[in-house]
């Protein structure tokens, strides 16, 4: 019998190996960038031109809404989540705690504030990038510094107040937004409220067994584990992910001017938590509701009552509380609108003081 011998692998196939895994990498994040860019006129399409839908109507703008931002943020956990994993297989989660927890703490609050606000991230969009983080070992007053800067430091306001009040109060209202968020993760990470995340968070799975190490894994398994997370953060949120944004569509486009001059004007002492409490149910980005910002201040309401407005509305969003509830506990999803709404009231009495 003629002994079967395995030809030695060639170091052109060792080569065309880790070509051919990148090509197939890259391939994969072409479609997802195209699948994220033509989202939008994809479904400005289908609703408008197809459906024959008015954007300017309820029916037309939730629907629109509706599909849009459920595409939006699926293709962001989706790519945050994996890339996240991958990352962090080839980095300990005790590492990552020690770099940036203890002594660290505040630094890492500081960093994860700033990072907020360079990323054009609306409160929903920046959960994938949360439970990243969490998942990663990333302390969890860090992370939450990270959650409130993102959407409540933000680009259009920056650009609004430049062109009303000048630098002065653009740069008062960033470092407000920056200490908003760092003291609220700082605050809510020194009370330990680690133990109120669920725990799937944390665990690191591979083949459906919570792993120990990821030490000495192949680059293969590494992307098998980036597979499985996704599959089963997405199984584990879908409902509430849907649920959410249904109820930002079916809200989207309200705009209580009439209630706001009525009962948040410059005479109502407590406008400000008006503007907060109805701000919570709404949900946008700072381009959606800057049009209804302008429309009131023209009305005569002051400032720092707008920009809690506008705060409450893209830093406390019911879609978004929705979400968080799926990753946090209540005790720790009510600490995290309590220390926040305390921070965004506090900036608008400051702002309606300063402006005065």
């Amino acid at each position: 019998m003629s002994e079967h011998i395995v030809p030695a692998e060639s170091p052109v196939s060792r080569w065309r190996r880790p070509a051919t895994g990148a090509a197939v990498g890259a391939g994969v994040f072409a479609v997802w960038l195209a699948a994220y860019r033509v989202n939008g006129p994809w479904w400005d399409l289908v609703v408008y031109r197809w459906w024959g839908l008015d954007p300017e109507s309820r029916w037309g703008s939730g629907l629109h809404f509706f599909f849009y931002d459920t595409v939006k943020i699926v293709l962001l956990l989706v790519g945050i989540i994996f890339v996240v994993t991958v990352a962090r297989s080839y980095m300990s989660v005790e590492r990552t705690r020690a770099l940036l927890g203890g002594r660290r703490e505040g630094v890492g609050n500081v960093m994860a504030a700033g990072l907020g606000v360079v990323t054009p991230f609306c409160s929903c969009s920046a959960v994938p990038a949360f439970i990243g983080f969490v998942a990663a070992g990333v302390p969890i007053g860090v992370t939450l510094s990270f959650l409130i800067a993102s959407p409540l430091v933000n680009e259009v306001a920056i650009a609004l107040l430049l062109g009303m009040f000048g630098p002065g109060v653009a740069g008062l209202y960033v470092a407000a937004g920056l200490a908003v968020a760092v003291m609220a993760g700082w605050v809510l990470g020194r009370l330990g409220v680690q133990r109120w995340v669920e725990p799937f968070v944390f665990e690191t799975r591979l083949g459906g067994q919570v792993i120990d190490s990821t030490a000495g894994l192949t680059v293969r398994e590494r992307v098998q584990m980036g597979r499985e997370e996704v599959r089963s953060i997405l199984g584990r949120i879908w409902p509430y992910l849907l649920v959410g944004i249904g109820l930002g569509a079916v809200i989207h486009g309200w705009a209580p001017q009439d209630f706001f001059a009525r009962y948040a004007g410059p005479d109502n002492p407590f406008g400000v938590l008006v503007a907060v409490v109805v701000g919570v149910p709404l949900y946008s980005n700072a381009a959606g509701v800057m049009p209804l910002v302008e429309a009131l201040h023209d009305k005569g309401l002051p400032m720092g009552t707008l920009l809690a407005f506008m705060m409450s509305v893209v830093a406390l969003s019911l879609p978004e509380l929705i979400l968080l509830r799926r990753v946090l506990k209540p005790p720790l999803l009510a600490a995290f609108v309590a220390v926040t709404a305390a921070g965004i009231v506090a900036v608008g009495y400051l702002f309606n003081l300063i402006l005065a």
